[in-house]
């Protein structure tokens, strides 16, 4: 029996090492889920602003060389049609990305629209940090088989707030967090990076998928993405499971 304590206590301990050294490593960012940045979208901008100046260029082009064609010795009939066959490529092109920008623009009010009738709910979203509101903050977790379940949470400094063991039914389960650190002492409202590592039964570990739970209090919105606020956590539209009326 006390073998079997020993054992169990030994694991419970693997789990947590496991878990604190995830949690140490997230970056934020607030969700698994990649987002579009101003980067990219800053790249697209310039890509089609380098695209129409090249049209451009190729009706000068053109135009030019129609201009000073020897009258005795006019440009190949082939030549010029496929020449005109890309001019004519170009031009669509240039259309398409502007047709493009603005379905974008079109499905991001939309997205925005849908967001902003959340304000007050309550959101179920995949993220790698669990927002602290009010002093409480819930996550629930999918768990392959049962048994002991560690879960770590740190701030954005990479400091250890808080680490915890618990035993975990086969399925889906729910961890609520006091808001206190191990210490006892009260947090304060935030984001926080946290993982939930699992044991496999035969020995190993593994990262155990999860989503966090907190009040929509936000919307914002990005270059090309819409975001809700829960707290001080920013969860990417794209990645909300669930939405519910706050108790």
């Amino acid at each position: 029996m006390t073998a079997s304590i020993a054992s169990v206590a030994y694991q419970q301990s693997q789990l947590i090492a496991a878990a604190n050294a995830r949690a140490s490593g997230i970056t934020g960012g607030g969700s698994a889920v990649p987002s579009a940045s101003g980067g990219t979208s800053a790249a697209g901008g310039g890509g089609l602003g380098v695209l129409s100046s090249n049209f451009s260029s190729f009706l000068n082009l053109l135009m030019t060389q129609l201009r000073n064609q020897d009258p005795s010795s006019p440009m190949d009939a082939n030549q010029f049609t496929s020449e005109l066959v890309q001019f004519s490529q170009v031009e669509q092109q240039i259309n398409t990305n502007s047709s493009l920008g603005q379905l974008i623009q079109l499905t991001q009010a939309g997205d925005l629209t849908q967001a902003s009738a959340m304000l007050g709910s309550k959101i179920t979203a995949q993220s790698n940090e669990i927002p602290l509101q009010n002093g409480k903050a819930s996550l629930s977790f999918t768990s392959p088989v049962a048994g002991p379940v560690a879960i770590a949470i740190y701030n954005s400094a990479g400091q250890q707030i808080r680490d915890a063991a618990l035993t975990a039914t086969q399925g889906s389960n729910t961890w609520n967090w006091d808001g206190t650190n191990n210490a006892g002492t009260v947090m304060p409202d935030g984001a926080y990076k946290v993982a939930v590592i699992g044991a496999n039964g035969n020995g190993s570990t593994s990262a155990l998928p999860f989503t966090v739970t907190g009040t929509a209090t936000g919307v914002s919105s990005g270059t090309n993405s819409v975001s809700l606020n829960l707290g001080a956590l920013s969860v990417p539209f794209s990645s909300v499971v669930s939405v519910s009326k706050a108790n």
